[in-house]
């Protein structure tokens, strides 16, 4: 079903303009105060290790563990027990959360940023929230701006953009748009499940082909391979990199952190697909989680390498704003045995707390472990031959002559 189909069916959502990570990152560069806890006063500050929250069953095929209040939140509900203790019912007794949708009515899709710790200036996202549901995902909090939680909400209520492509379109043929790599999905995943039945992300990639526009791709998804015809035309132009997103090689820890993105193996036989059709590919081992999946970094970038990658990266763990407590939550349910360690590790590279936005240590932390993760980084991508960089072609930026609509719409009159 395409996604015009979808319009008489959901709401429309109109704002004005995409919000990007990187403004959240600003905001709380300049003192945004983090959303404050729902329950009893944290006792970080104090050296105290966290309270665990009570033992249950996580939402099946779901990510994260509880649906918070985002931080725009006028009013505060409490939880009260009405003596059917719903308090402490188990998540598994609930029915299965459904994915609704609701069509997103922005009037720009190009989303700018001037952030120095991101190799792109401009992106594009069709989608706004992510099924995928990967807890530690650093765009949850975006979805506060949406009057949504960024905990179950950002992996339930998703919004799509309909006209994508023709918006797309429309700015790329602004006068004076000089044209840069464009980043596709980078703050929702491009290719998650709804993306087999709506093919915006292959509609903007249409876009792209037509235009001579370069583009990059970061996805989860071996969704990717279903465009590879689209892709090989930009690879033969060098308009294209693909990375495939490569957390963990084991498919448990796979399925708690990341429950509805494709399996490791998947994505490294996506890796192996695409660049043997000739595109451009990567890895990125990110997040790396101090004492949960760091020890994985040198056997993911070389499986990665020997399945076709050319080119790996890697992000340390962050947890802006309500990603704290939704990710505290997410390791006191699933690993209460290494809850407290992991954090007390993740405060070491995040100078005491438990996030830093400052550039140039966003993305690596500050510390003992944190350069001891960078130096284990650069090795391994020197030993498989991971550090291979080469721009895109922006100088075949063309816009095509004629206007979609307008010769046809002429023609009517006669």
């Amino acid at each position: 079903m395409r996604a015009q189909e979808y319009t008489r069916s959901y709401s429309d959502c109109d704002l004005a303009r995409e919000i990007d990570p990187a403004e959240l990152e600003a905001l709380e560069r300049a003192g945004q105060p983090d959303m404050p806890a729902s329950g009893p006063r944290s006792r970080h500050g104090l050296g105290i290790p966290p309270v665990p929250p009570p033992l249950r069953s996580p939402q099946r095929g779901r990510g994260a563990t509880l649906n918070p209040r985002n931080r725009f939140d006028a009013r505060e509900a409490t939880p009260f027990d009405d003596g059917w203790e719903t308090l402490t019912a188990d998540f598994a007794e609930l029915p299965p959360l459904p994915t609704t949708l609701t069509r997103d009515a922005s009037r720009t899709v190009i989303s700018w940023n001037q952030s120095p710790d991101i190799g792109f200036d401009r992106a594009v996202n069709p989608y706004r929230g992510c099924e995928h549901g990967c807890v530690y995902c650093y765009a949850r909090p975006s979805h506060a701006y949406l009057g949504h939680s960024p905990g179950l909400d950002f992996e339930t209520k998703l919004l799509f953009k309909p006209d994508v492509a023709s918006l797309l379109e429309k700015e790329l043929r602004k006068p004076g748009y000089v044209a840069r790599p464009l980043a596709l999905g980078s703050n929702t995943d491009p290719y998650q499940p709804i993306e087999r039945t709506l093919k915006l992300s292959r509609e903007v990639l249409e876009v792209m082909e037509k235009f001579n526009h370069p583009v990059t791709i970061v996805t989860k998804s071996a969704g990717v391979l279903r465009d590879l015809d689209i892709l090989q035309e930009l690879a033969q132009r060098n308009l294209v990199r693909v990375y495939l997103s490569v957390t963990t090689l084991d498919t448990t820890l796979a399925r708690r952190m990341e429950p509805r993105a494709a399996t490791p193996m998947r994505r490294l036989q996506a890796i192996r697909e695409l660049s043997a059709a000739g595109v451009p590919t990567g890895v990125l081992a990110a997040p790396m989680i101090p004492a949960l999946n760091d020890c994985e970094m040198e056997r993911i970038i070389e499986v990665a390498s020997k399945a076709g990658a050319r080119q790996a990266g890697y992000v340390l763990l962050r947890l802006p704003h309500e990603l704290k407590q939704i990710f505290e939550d997410w390791l006191h349910t699933h690993f209460p045995d290494r809850a407290r360690h992991v954090l007390e590790m993740v405060r070491e590279t995040r100078a005491g707390g438990l996030n830093d936005a400052r550039f140039g240590k966003r993305f690596t932390g500050t510390g003992v472990y944190a350069d001891l993760l960078a130096r284990r980084f650069a090795r391994v991508a020197r030993q498989w031959g991971m550090e291979e960089r080469q721009d895109l072609d922006c100088t075949r930026f063309r816009a095509p002559c004629g206007i979609p609509g307008v010769a046809e719409s002429q023609m009517s009159l006669f």
